[in-house]
């Protein structure tokens, strides 16, 4: 099993006391979003939890809780960009603290671990072509040395993130400035010897050098394990992505980032609410058990195959 932390909440910035509860507990409830009464356990021991993919724009608050992870293998999804706090409210300053923050990070798990995120990225009469291209390189320099790997992709203007998003001047880009501005990215991310990949994009960016990629990412956790896997693309995910299957651990409406775009934050009141019920000793994330619910174990397994040990 991949344990998927989160792609619905920033995990590590804000609950990082819980998932470590939770990993010395060997168990988490998740509440399904689709029926609310309806929760499942998962067993977090290490013989099943093949790797952990964390999500975050700032693991500042996990990084000294790393030796409590020291039975399993893990890596890092870190979102890195050069918005301002009219998109992205709660972050902290990117050159002060979270440039020096994913140093750290990188140097004490390793550069193989940690990949940077510039996404979404989105055009606007502030965040232009050329702006993008200026904050892009100015992270890439300082990061140069620490990552292997950069993850581009573009916002999709769902309602939700419409609605999160009104008064930004936001426009939706052509394919032709896609493809132009991710070129120009891959360039700059060659100049510091990054490899770029998409995530779930819908346009082909192959043919400026930038595959489609796997943030949770089979060849990684093999190369991680130093086991090969079984495993199957990602049902739950878009027809684009092509992340290996995983169970995602995280809630809706329970992150504290504020990020306009984001679209798992769809209603700031529901927010406020939710994690009025955080208790970092509770096996769910933000809420209790109320009448009604039905907790059933997840049928959950490693997906190693043990007999082919990739570098024996």
């Amino acid at each position: 099993m991949i344990l998927s932390v989160s792609r619905r909440t920033d995990v590590p910035n804000y609950y990082s006391d819980w998932f470590i509860h939770r990993i010395r507990e060997g168990f988490l409830y998740v509440r399904n979003p689709l029926n609310s009464h309806q929760i499942s356990r998962i067993d977090l021991s290490p013989d099943v939890v093949d790797c952990i993919v964390f999500w975050t724009k700032n693991p500042a608050n996990m990084i000294e809780k790393l030796e409590s992870l020291q039975d399993y293998k893990y890596y890092f999804q870190f979102t890195l960009t050069g918005y301002g706090k009219e998109i992205e409210p709660a972050l902290p300053d990117k050159r002060t603290e979270l440039i020096p923050t994913f140093i750290r990070l990188s140097e004490k798990i390793g550069k193989e671990k940690v990949m940077w995120r510039y996404d979404p990225i989105l055009i606007s009469k502030r965040y232009t072509a050329d702006y993008h291209l200026k904050a892009f390189e100015e992270i890439a320099v300082r990061l140069a040395g620490y990552t292997e790997k950069v993850v581009i992709s573009f916002v999709d203007l769902y309602a939700k993130t419409q609605r999160n998003t009104k008064g930004l001047d936001i426009r939706q880009m052509t394919t032709e400035e896609m493809v132009h501005l991710a070129a120009e990215m891959a360039q700059i991310a060659s100049k510091y010897n990054l490899k770029m990949e998409s995530c779930a994009e819908h346009i082909d960016l192959q043919k400026v050098g930038i595959p489609h990629g796997s943030c949770i990412d089979k060849k990684l956790i093999e190369k991680i394990s130093g086991c090969r896997l079984f495993g199957e693309k990602d049902k739950n995910q878009r027809a684009e992505c092509g992340c290996l299957e995983s169970v995602e651990v995280g809630a809706y409406n329970t992150c504290l980032n504020g990020c306009r775009y984001c679209y798992a934050n769809f209603n700031a009141e529901r927010v406020k609410e939710n994690i009025k019920s955080y208790d970092q000793a509770s096996p769910l994330l933000c809420g209790n058990i109320a009448p009604g619910d039905k907790i059933t174990d997840r049928k959950v397994k490693s997906l190693k195959d043990a007999q082919l040990r990739l570098f024996e």
